[in-house]
């Protein structure tokens, strides 16, 4: 069953309201745009939440030289950040449990074809969860994709641009994307059909929500 979209959305603005907070806590002198790139999102919904904070007193903002501002935690800013902080440790929790279990699932059918030898795609934290599971399910995760961080490592692995780009021999692909889930599934459909592989080879969660496309025959349309 897919995961609600309120939980998601819920979760999604605590971590950005708690990367704001703790942005500001970091350096009094951020930048908007230092902090939109860092959080990942667009400059102004970073400066709508920003001035969110402002208006209810959990950051105050001062004039600093060359005309730019500092800002900086309220007490109550502070006392938030840690409540925030606890909520999205909880919620993080709960996601990696739900996450370990749905990739179990997963990696259990593939297993049963005989189809071992597994790419993830997304470095994201969903990566780390899906190499556990996949140590408990007698599969063997042999390369890691995120064209958005490519040349970086992330869980032992060297992060490579491509599906094409993996010089080892794979079976089936699994789906760690977390920023653009959905149009990383679809790449990877067609990185895969490119090297011969059919779409049933390409797996993802349910928590993750991935549509299939029509007449593809893939493994999951969560």
């Amino acid at each position: 069953m897919s995961e609600p979209v309120a939980p998601k959305i819920e979760r999604e603005s605590t971590a950005l309201l708690l990367g704001v907070l703790s942005a500001v806590e970091r350096d009094s002198r951020v930048t908007q745009r230092s902090m939109s790139s860092e959080l990942g999102v667009a400059l102004g919904l970073a400066n709508a939440v920003l001035k969110r904070c402002v208006r209810k007193g959990l950051i105050k903002i001062s004039t600093a030289p060359l005309n730019r501002y500092a800002y900086y935690l309220t007490p109550s800013g502070f006392s938030e950040k840690a409540r925030l902080t606890s909520e999205y440790l909880r919620a993080s929790f709960d996601l990696f449990r739900k996450a370990r279990s749905q990739y179990a699932e997963i990696f259990g059918r593939f297993a049963a074809r005989g189809l071992k030898r597994i790419v993830l795609v997304g470095a994201s934290e969903l990566a780390e969860a899906a190499l556990l599971s996949a140590r408990e399910a007698n599969v063997e995760i042999v390369a890691l994709v995120d064209a958005s961080k490519v040349g970086e490592a992330h869980i032992g692995f060297a992060i490579a641009g491509g599906l094409a780009g993996i010089a080892v021999p794979f079976d089936a692909v699994v789906l760690c994307s977390m920023r653009d889930p959905q149009g990383a599934y679809l790449q990877s459909l067609d990185e895969a059909a490119a090297l011969g592989l059919e779409a049933s080879r390409v797996a993802g969660p349910a928590l993750l929500r991935l549509r299939a496309p029509a007449s593809t025959g893939a493994e999951n349309a969560a």
